[in-house]
């Protein structure tokens, strides 16, 4: 049995943060209803090309972005900007564990679906919100967008490369790695709040927001700084703490080097032959290398050249240093140990099918992750979950249809 069969989840969230959220609590067995607006639903719905294609080659209706974060729910079209469709979210609220909701702050107090209310519905609901900048501060009633937070968060003035080299500037990391974070947090979030309730009978509410994230997840680079005064710059694929840890080219294309002690070091410039190198008192430790990175660098770019990216891997990995290629998707998906992990894994579609997933990378022994629903289509559930849930008659899930509720 999955290890969260017992909960379900009201997902009233969009884009990828929230719903990356609820898939995850799907993918471990939770009941995961997504609320979607009629007739457009969730917003990455319509953020393609590319599309899913059918089996004719031709395009659905369902864009890859959509199908990234969605799967093992349910859809629900609701518009709760109806008073019918609040009576509805809140009765369904009734009879869930958790709810999720990425609106701006205070966004769902206008139609009665804030914490506070809801709670006095259900007081052992987990209401987990998500938004740019939290609650309150200066910036708490500002929409926030990953790109926007990579910027204002840091993230982007150490990513690049060095102001010393052509291309120098800024660039965002090549997914929307903020809200994915975000997602794995509020995810924490909830299976504490979860767990608490389990001791106390009560819910909480779980409050994210991207910034904070972002700022939490700066790591050892915000260390560097608060430990120093300085602020860290771009460095392109070069480390601040570790020499050599960054991409190196070869006859063929490049390499990354991650050499994380003095006896890796050793063995590398063995392999290299340049076995001087360990023994040179600019190298020979760490904290000399980052001192002469300058002098090092070249020396090490100048050997790499004269061999194949598979020739220095195979070498490399035979001495036990810790390196690897630099993959596109088709090579990352035709790697043998990402197929023998089997992280790309197919489910059945309505319209296509079948549809490619990446599969979680969690695994649990005793109650491993399960894929039930490929991500739904729009509306795909309404009637089943209405009547099945609140006991509607299709006489009155028709009314709400013609009045556009659902």
């Amino acid at each position: 049995m999955p290890a969260l069969s017992n909960i379900r989840v009201l997902d009233l969230s969009r884009v990828l943060a929230g719903p990356w959220c609820g898939q995850i609590l799907g993918d471990l067995g939770a009941e995961v209803i997504k609320v979607e607006r009629p007739g457009t639903g969730d917003d990455t719905r319509h953020w393609g090309p590319p599309y899913l294609k059918d089996q004719d080659g031709e395009n659905t209706s369902e864009a890859a972005y959509y199908l990234s974060a969605n799967r093992n729910k349910q859809s629900l079209t609701l518009d709760f900007t109806q008073p019918e469709g609040q009576r509805i979210i809140r009765e369904l609220v009734a009879q869930c564990d958790v709810l999720l909701e990425n609106f701006k702050v205070g966004g769902l107090a206008a139609y009665g679906l804030d914490y506070e209310s809801l709670k006095a519905i259900n007081p052992r609901l987990i209401y987990c919100s998500i938004t740019g900048f939290g609650r309150d501060g200066p910036y708490a009633q500002r929409a926030g967008y990953d790109f926007m937070i990579q910027g204002l968060g840091g993230l982007m003035s150490l990513t690049g490369r060095s102001d010393a080299e052509e291309g120098a500037g800024p660039v965002k990391v090549g997914v929307a790695l903020t809200d994915i974070l975000t997602g794995l947090y509020a995810t924490v979030g909830v299976l504490a709040a979860l767990n608490s309730r389990e001791q106390t009978g009560v819910g909480q509410h779980v409050e994210l927001a991207l910034l904070d994230v972002q700022v939490a997840c700066l790591a050892n680079q915000a260390m560097n700084y608060l430990t120093t005064g300085v602020a860290p710059k771009r460095m392109g694929n070069a480390h601040p703490n570790i020499v050599p840890y960054q991409d190196f080219p070869t006859a063929d294309g490049d390499i990354i080097l991650t050499i994380g002690n003095d006896g890796q070091f050793r063995k590398f410039a063995e392999v290299a032959g340049h076995p001087e190198w360990a023994s040179d008192p600019r190298f020979a430790s760490n904290k000399a290398r980052v001192a002469h990175r300058v002098e090092l660098i070249p020396l090490i770019r100048q050997a790499t050249v004269f061999r194949t990216t598979a020739e220095w891997v195979t070498l490399l990995e035979q001495a036990g240093v810790p390196c690897g290629p630099i993959n596109d998707l088709a090579q990352v998906f035709a790697d043998p140990q990402v197929q023998a992990r089997g992280l790309k894994i197919e489910m059945p579609h309505p319209l296509a099918g079948s549809v490619p997933q990446v599969a979680s990378p969690i695994r649990l022994s005793e109650t491993p992750v399960q894929y039930r629903k490929a991500p739904p289509l729009l509306g795909e559930h309404s009637e089943t979950l209405l009547q099945g849930l609140l006991g509607l008659s299709f006489e009155k899930i028709l009314s709400l249809r013609q009045s556009g509720v659902i």
